[in-house]
């Protein structure tokens, strides 16, 4: 049994109920903390505790930490949707960034010593050079990533200020679901490429958009660097290790494959994996789409024993056809 336990924001959502799975296998005690609005409490494992309750409450936060004795956080919660962050931009300062100051706060005053933050590759805007690197600069082109750029500079300084050390990861575009079917991507309306392929693959949609084919790409279409959610979630738990063991360093990584796939190949994978033909749609480019957005991974495999173990793309196809197959089930 791992020393301590874990509080995870947003543990009934996509990536937190993979990261909980993760902490869980690896022996961490964990409690959830979810409102509920976006995640599910069936996603949460049951041998972890859930504490429905905003990340804002300070006083649930409080009592949380107090009561489970948590030794480290895990910011997952937020609002993740790009579009929506350009229409209703005050959202998400207050859902990412106030309610993350609000985080950053309660976990100082419960003596928490460890956080580690789920950033994005949206801090980086459109890059000058692909892959990207961590020192890249940082120039978030909509309200979503510059939300996560904020909380990334409040930990900066707070680490500074106090004895407490971050890990922030930037993700790349995550897809796919955990391969023993206990999680994947429930949320309805989801606006992930693999996501919305699957469910048209399975009758949910009737066709799949593809915006921009006029990009600088190979085939013209948006070139992604997809990451298996599972592998995202193992990276957490291998930047938990490292922030206890260095207790006075903190760290930013980017999390991805180093390696992109177009729209073109991944619905190609889709095609491949369900043996069936994906009905396409070519549309105009959505405002701000990089023509490719890859990871230079290179420090997080420097510094953490990660490494990735269902790089390929077909798995990760897989995986999600298979939970959708599952959700579908249950809404049946």
């Amino acid at each position: 049994m791992q020393g301590g336990c874990v509080l995870v924001t947003g543990g009934a959502g996509y990536i937190g109920s993979h990261a909980v799975l993760a902490l869980l296998d690896a022996g961490w005690r964990v409690v959830v903390i979810d409102n509920l609005v976006t995640g599910f409490d069936w996603a949460v494992d049951p041998r972890a505790t859930l504490v429905v309750a905003n990340v804002a409450d300070e006083d649930k936060v409080l009592a949380a930490i107090r009561e489970h004795g948590v030794t480290a956080i895990m910011h997952f919660a937020g609002s993740v949707v790009v579009p929506e962050s350009v229409e209703n931009p005050l959202k998400y300062y207050a859902n990412n960034t106030a309610a993350s100051r609000s985080l950053i706060e309660t976990a100082v005053k419960g003596g928490v010593r460890h956080f580690i933050f789920s950033s994005t590759a949206a801090t980086y805007g459109i890059p000058d050079t692909v892959p990207v690197r961590e020192d890249a600069a940082k120039v978030p082109i909509n309200p979503y990533g510059m939300s996560k750029l904020m909380t990334e500079a409040m930990l900066a300084d707070v680490s500074r200020a106090h004895p407490f050390n971050y890990a922030a990861l930037r993700y790349f575009n995550v897809a796919g679901a955990d391969p023993q079917g206990r999680s994947g991507q429930s949320t309805a309306g989801a606006t992930h490429l693999i996501k919305v392929a699957v469910e048209a693959a399975i009758g949910r949609r009737g066709h799949v958009s593809v915006f921009g084919t006029d990009f600088a790409t190979p085939d013209g279409t948006g070139v992604r660097d997809y990451i298996h959610v599972s592998d995202l979630a193992a990276a957490h738990v291998d930047a938990l290790a490292l922030l206890t063991a260095e207790p006075e360093r903190s760290h930013t990584f980017n999390v991805g494959y180093g390696r992109g796939y177009s729209v073109l190949e991944v619905l190609n994978a889709v095609d491949r994996v369900t043996n069936l033909s994906v009905e396409r749609r070519l549309e105009g480019r959505r405002a701000g789409d990089p023509d490719a957005l890859v990871a230079d991974n290179g420090a997080i495999l420097a510094a953490l024993p990660w490494r990735p173990k269902h790089d390929d793309l077909d798995g990760i196809v897989r995986d999600a056809l298979a939970w959708e197959r599952k959700l579908a089930e249950r809404a049946d």
